[in-house]
Formats: structure tokens, C-alpha cells, sequence
């Protein structure tokens, strides 16, 4: 593996509530970071749809994990505050948040993030429920 993906798994497996969630990394390069998250009714809200708290933890994740990415030696990263548009119902089997780095500066990076729902259909494109807007902080360690 790559000092960078080991960077970003020994930060991720450190979360309880990514592991609480069944989260797993899927991708993680220069910029950009996927996180994996199964379906499962324990994320659920009262009409079975994924629950937004959950929509946004993993999206928050991805977002955070991406701008680590281009944090610099010694630093980590913190959420300062983030947007979220819940555009549709979290409905799929699994789900996909990707992160992505917009500008990375020396203490601020600003970052975009969507949450990809996918069916049983193999053939069927997954659809975007939700996209974020995140300013993650870098702070020294």
C-alpha cells in the first residue's frame, strides 16, 4: 500500500463510528477519498430510507479524509463546518461517499462531497443523494 492510503486507514480505523457503521475505504488517491457503506436498518429512519445523520457522518468522513490527504507532515484535520443538500431519498443496498479536495491551503481546505446510491441492478447508474460542502481545518499534532 501507499504511504498515503496508510495515512488515511490508520486514521479511519482509529473512528468507532465508522466501524459502528460498517464503513469501509474503498479508494483513496491525492484529493480524494471513497468510503463504502452497506444498507442496513440499523442506519435507517422511521420510512427505511438511510438515515440523514448517517448520510452525513459518512459523507463528513470522506470529505475529512480527502483533505488529510494533502494535509502536510504532523498535521491532522477537524470538520470546521460543512453544508449538506439532502437532494432525495437515501434509498440503495450500498452507498458510496466520495470526497474531493476543491483547494487546499495552509490551514484551510475547502472540499466537495457526494453520497452515490446503488441498487441490485448492475445495470442501473447510481444516483446522487446527497452533496456536501465542507471547510476542514488543519491542526498540528
Amino acid at each position: 500500500m501507499s504511504e498515503l492510503f496508510d495515512r488515511v486507514a490508520a486514521s479511519f480505523h482509529a473512528q468507532g463510528l465508522m466501524h459502528t457503521m460498517g464503513a469501509s475505504l474503498r479508494q483513496v488517491v491525492d484529493g480524494e477519498v471513497q468510503i463504502a457503506l452497506p444498507y442496513s436498518k440499523a442506519l435507517s429512519q422511521q420510512h427505511g430510507f438511510l438515515h440523514a445523520g448517517a448520510v452525513t457522518s459518512v459523507v463528513d468522513s470522506a470529505v475529512g479524509y480527502a483533505a488529510l490527504t494533502k494535509a502536510p507532515a504532523g498535521y491532522d484535520v477537524v470538520t470546521a463546518e460543512f453544508k449538506i443538500n439532502l437532494l432525495r431519498p437515501a434509498i440503495g443496498e450500498r452507498f458510496v461517499a466520495v470526497g474531493k479536495v476543491q483547494n487546499a491551503g495552509k490551514l484551510l481546505t475547502v472540499c466537495t462531497g457526494e453520497l452515490l446510491a446503488y441498487t441490485a441492478d448492475i445495470d442501473a447508474a447510481p444516483k446522487v443523494v446527497a452533496l456536501m460542502q465542507a471547510t476542514i481545518v488543519n491542526v498540528k499534532y
